[in-house]
């Protein structure tokens, strides 16, 4: 089965949640926003939604930083 991340096609040897996918790639689910097939997700819905064949996936990852005073 494949998908794609990030413009880049990814190889799944099953159905698995969004969740383990993105802990899978090293990403904490708490710290990612996630666009599937144009539509953003609740943090809520990562644990439940399958990734099936063919999705489309944007993730972007929250990052800290500022400048001091």
């Amino acid at each position: 089965m494949e998908i794609i991340c990030n413009g880049v096609k990814t190889a799944l040897d099953a159905e698995i949640s969004l969740a383990t996918f993105l802990r899978g790639k090293g990403l904490n689910p708490d710290t990612v926003a996630v666009e599937c097939d144009g539509v953003i997700q609740a943090r809520e819905t990562y644990e439940g939604m399958r990734l099936r064949e063919g999705m489309v996936l944007e993730v972007i990852r929250f990052v800290g930083g500022g400048a001091s005073c």
